[in-house]
């Protein structure tokens, strides 16, 4: 086992041991608050892990992160200020330590969501080039990039569609009425498609299998929460 794989299997153990305890403690357990409220090192350990297991880590990986974290925070600060983003909604204190009513970690998740989308889609776009190039045809590159930002941005979509519910119970935050608004997916699918434009754009390597298994792992998370919560 070479050193790639080999980082890339801890990784993958210390995310199912998070997410796995967590589960369990959540819906089996009398210390349900305590995993709840220790959501933020939970992101902050899943952030580590794709900054480590990153391929070639170079400037363009850490511009994408600093762009995504700070957009994602001023789109927070501006929806619960404004409600012209996403909704009316309001943060609750599980997520940690808050600037102007809005989670300092917030930011960090809109990486990691938008980041584990546009990779998952890089592998599964790949995938299928691959398939059509062995039939003699081809794409054209335009509609690869159109494709590309049109499906990682509904793939973002879906894991908040799957994420809200859960949220609202967790504590994570609050919408008005508990009515979760449909406007709030159409901002999503506009903030996500132009966040991975940019990230196909950035010229950095878009291959890291644990993203995908992260991804994995945090849809089969939150769907059995949503479920059994």
């Amino acid at each position: 086992m070479n050193k790639k794989n080999l980082t890339n299997n801890i990784a993958l153990f210390i995310a199912l041991l998070f997410h796995v305890s967590g589960l369990i403690g959540i819906l089996f357990t009398s210390h349900k608050d305590w995993f709840i409220q220790n959501t933020p090192v939970n992101l902050l350990v899943m952030a580590a892990l794709l900054i480590i297991t990153q391929k070639e880590k170079n400037l363009y990986f850490y511009l994408f992160m600093f762009i995504v974290i700070v957009v994602g925070f001023v789109l927070e600060f501006t929806g619960v200020h404004t409600s012209k983003v996403f909704g009316n909604y309001t943060y609750g204190n599980v997520l940690g330590t808050q600037l102007f009513g809005v989670p300092l970690i917030i930011g960090i998740n809109w990486f990691i969501v938008m980041y584990c989308a546009g990779i998952a889609t890089t592998y599964y776009e790949n995938r299928m080039l691959n398939r059509i190039n062995a039939k003699g045809l081809s794409v054209e590159k335009r509609i690869q990039k159109i494709s590309f930002v049109i499906d990682a941005a509904l793939l973002a979509v879906l894991f908040d569609w799957i994420i809200e519910p859960v949220a609202m119970k967790l504590g994570f935050w609050h919408w008005q009425s508990d009515k979760i608004p449909y406007f709030n997916y159409v901002c999503w699918l506009v903030v996500s498609a132009l966040l991975l434009a940019l990230f196909q754009r950035l010229p950095f390597k878009k291959q890291n299998i644990f993203a995908v298994h992260l991804l994995m792992i945090q849809v089969l998370f939150f769907l059995l929460l949503r479920t059994f919560l």
